[in-house]
C-alpha cells in the first residue's frame, strides 16, 4: 500500500509519532505488569521501526 503525503504533512506526522513514542517509553518504564509490559515494548519496537523509516523517505524526499 502506499500513500502520497506532503512534505509539511510528513514533519507533523513524524512529530505527532515522536511525541507518542516519547509517552509509550514512559509508560513502560512506570508499568510493573510484566506481561503488559512486554505488550508495550513490542509496540514501541513496532513505532520506532515506523519512524526510522518515516524519517529516511523524509530526508529523501525533503
Amino acid at each position: 500500500m502506499e500513500v502520497t503525503i506532503t512534505p509539511e504533512e510528513m514533519e507533523l506526522l513524524i512529530e505527532i509519532l515522536e511525541e507518542h513514542h516519547r509517552e509509550l517509553l514512559r509508560e513502560i518504564s512506570r508499568t510493573s505488569h510484566h506481561e503488559f509490559k512486554l505488550v508495550l515494548r513490542k509496540k514501541e519496537k513496532l513505532l520506532e521501526s515506523v519512524l526510522l523509516r518515516l524519517r529516511a523517505a523524509h530526508l529523501v524526499y525533503a
